[in-house]
């Protein structure tokens, strides 16, 4: 059996993962498929990836000991809190669990066991629940989650808009629609890009897009506000 290695876990390391590098992995627990951007471990620790839910999966209760976090990127996500449709964010704190299912089926971001110690801020945010705010130049943006120095926001931006933001440079993004140019080199939608200095990139979108951006948020490095 191979030894398990982590999986992109040096965050000092930019990291490009686009819908070319898809491994998607079949679970065990239900009907559902992962493709895993960034793993710890074997069966804990730091996960980010893509889950998707197939028509009619049910998950078992299971607890989240250091936190989850979810947007909804296409279907419906379902626990007993709700139904959520595509374009909600959950957070579930440290210590939570829940029997998640989606009827029609759904696609989901999740990361997990990535909060702040002391964050339990329990979230349930449908797309309408937040107002947009000028980010930058033709990019408005929500607010989703900000605790301490870590920030969660849904971006829209205009087509050829450029992405720019002061304060730390590093953090996470995924393009949920749309498509993102690099210096010549495109992240299509489902991209995730994770970069110490991706705010002086000059990222630009080439069509109208959303993104999810994180600030403040990659742990495991010195400005980690943990």
């Amino acid at each position: 059996m191979t030894e398990f290695q982590p999986l992109r876990m040096d965050r000092s390391q930019p990291c490009r993962v686009g819908p070319q590098d898809q491994q998607w992995q079949a679970a065990t627990q239900a009907p559902i498929r992962r493709w895993q951007l960034e793993r710890e471990a074997p069966e804990s620790g730091q996960v980010t990836s893509l889950v998707e839910y197939l028509p009619g999966a049910h998950f078992p209760v299971h607890r989240h000991p250091a936190g989850e976090e979810i947007l909804v990127l296409d279907g419906v996500f379902s626990d007993q809190s709700g139904d959520y449709p595509a374009g909600s964010y959950l957070r579930s704190p440290a210590g939570s669990e829940h029997a998640p299912f989606s009827a029609p089926g759904c696609l989901i971001f999740v990361k997990l066991n990535q909060f702040a110690a002391d964050d339990q801020a329990t979230v349930r945010l449908t797309p309408a629940s937040v107002a947009a705010e000028p980010f930058c130049a033709g990019v408005t943006g929500r607010l989703l989650h900000c605790y301490g120095a870590e920030q969660t926001w849904l971006l829209d931006c205009e087509a050829g808009a450029v992405l720019h933001w002061p304060g730390v440079a590093g953090g996470e993004l995924l393009v949920v629609s749309g498509e993102l140019d690099e210096a010549g080199r495109s992240h299509a939608a489902h991209s995730w890009l994770r970069d110490t200095r991706l705010s002086e990139l000059g990222l630009s979108a080439t069509m109208p897009s959303q993104l999810l951006l994180k600030l403040g948020a990659l742990r495991g490095l010195e400005e980690d506000p943990q």
